[in-house]
């Protein structure tokens, strides 16, 4: 038996922190309404990354990050 949980780094340029935060997105000009792309981040980048898509009328959710344990 073994344990994996996978560790999801921020999405910032440069930042190698671990991410707490799961950050959905759209661009509606190019993207159809089902289409979401995803983004993660630590809680110091959360609000930077949500502004710069929020600031562009991105369509935009921000929900806690979910890590997945394995378990075989």
């Amino acid at each position: 038996m073994s344990d994996t949980v996978e560790t999801a780094i921020c999405s910032r340029a440069g930042c190698r922190a671990v991410a707490t935060w799961r950050i959905e997105w759209r661009n509606p000009r190019i993207h159809s309404a089902d289409r979401r792309k995803v983004w993660v981040a630590c809680d110091e980048h959360r609000d930077y990354l949500h502004d710069f898509l929020a600031t562009r009328d991105f369509p935009v959710q921000v929900a806690p990050l979910q890590t997945t344990i394995e378990t075989s």
